[in-house]
């Protein structure tokens, strides 16, 4: 009798490791495969901003952004050229791994008016001599978006004196009806 105890005893023993190790295993191929993902998605969006800002037409007056879900790319934003909703479809589309691309980007209309407040949006905002750094790199980090006089101010700024100093300057160009600023501040912090 004692030894068909110890020999049940241990056979539950040795069933209750295996349900433990199979279980260990599966919660630890199941975290292994979400940053399996994780890792994949980080890529494909490193990829796809890439992409975006390679463009040739793209510049300070068009704002590209995208939303990532799975192996689906959506495109949004605003562009001034028809040409270049049509180019960062296409970019997007090449990337390996995107199975499919929704390109929601919008065409501002033309406009000689929308045209000359882009100027002088330009001008007032990196012409500040604090702004001036923001205007260094091939795409400014500040995007001016200009839709029938209204102007949307995108992108990363160092501080929210940035930020608010952009959106003064803005507010201060005649011809401008409303001035609605976007402007993120880098990290989240002030300085």
């Amino acid at each position: 009798m004692r030894k068909e105890f110890r020999i049940l005893l241990l056979s539950v023993s040795l069933l209750f490791a295996n349900v433990l190790a199979y279980s260990w295993e599966a919660a630890f191929a199941k975290e292994n495969n979400q940053r399996n993902e994780e890792k994949y998605r980080t890529r494909l969006e490193k990829e796809v901003r890439h992409q975006l800002v390679m463009l040739p037409w793209y510049s300070v007056f068009d704002n590209l952004g995208f939303r990532v879900e799975g192996d689906k790319v959506t495109l949004v934003g605003q562009v001034t050229r028809p040409v270049l909703k049509s180019d960062a479809g296409a970019a997007v589309k090449s990337i390996e791994g995107v199975a499919t691309v929704t390109n929601d980007i919008e065409v501002l209309p033309v406009s000689p008016l929308d045209d000359q407040l882009r100027r002088a949006l330009f001008r007032a905002i990196y012409g500040e001599p604090g702004m001036q750094r923001y205007a260094e790199s091939a795409v400014p980090s500040i995007h001016i978006i200009v839709k029938n006089g209204s102007v949307t101010l995108e992108g990363v700024v160092d501080s929210e004196m940035d930020k608010n100093l952009a959106g003064l300057r803005a507010n201060g160009v005649p011809n401008t009806f409303s001035v609605q600023n976007n402007l993120v501040v880098a990290g989240g912090g002030k300085k």
